[in-house]
């Protein structure tokens, strides 16, 4: 009797165990094709930093010898010749300055958009708008150096389910190029 029930438990266990294979199965092939390429570097990225913002974002280094307001003119340059147009900056170190009384370190949002792509963004799903504008962080670290942190685009682009052709076109497209601004920025290039 003990036997037949552990059995029944057992074959019971390995029809649920192929269900829930099966389910995720189908919900991993409604994600874009390269969601698990993405997912594996986000969990790599999460496991090594054991920081769920630190694997979501792009982390770049500022050249040393480069100013903060040098780095600011150069992601202003650099937008404008990759059509992203810069739409302002919070400088969130003033704001703390003023809140406390004390200087702080050097921390800055800037916001860029090409309008155009956030128009098919929010026209795609309203929820995109909260990741609108693009933000590149400034920031001077506790030991003074320079970094320029964004959004890894990928979760928006790969994520889910497979984007549009268009919005998809358009979005490694702003991608790349907001990519070009960070990377040309950190090394100071106009």
């Amino acid at each position: 009797m003990i036997k037949n029930l552990l059995a029944f438990i057992g074959f019971l266990s390995i029809i649920a165990l192929a269900a829930t294979a099966f389910y995720i199965s189908s919900i991993i092939k409604s994600f874009d094709p390269e969601a698990p390429r993405m997912y594996t570097e986000f969990i790599s990225n999460l496991v090594r930093d054991k920081n769920p913002a630190s694997a979501m974002v792009w982390k770049v280094p500022v050249d040393e010898g480069i100013s903060a307001e040098d780095v600011k003119e150069s992601m202003k340059s650099l937008a404008t010749g990759n059509n992203i147009l810069f739409v302002g900056e919070s400088p969130f170190y003033k704001q703390a300055e003023a809140v406390t009384g004390k200087p702080y370190r050097h921390v800055a949002f800037m916001s860029f958009c090409d309008v155009r792509v956030g128009m098919l963004m929010a026209d795609y799903d309203n929820a995109y708008t909260a990741l609108m504008p693009c933000t590149i962080s400034l920031v001077e670290d506790q030991q003074g150096k320079l970094w320029l942190f964004s959004l890894n685009m990928d979760f928006l682009i790969y994520g889910g389910k497979t984007l549009p052709p268009e919005l998809k076109q358009a979005a490694i497209k702003v991608k790349n190029n907001l990519q070009a601004v960070i990377q040309g920025a950190a090394k100071g290039e106009f």
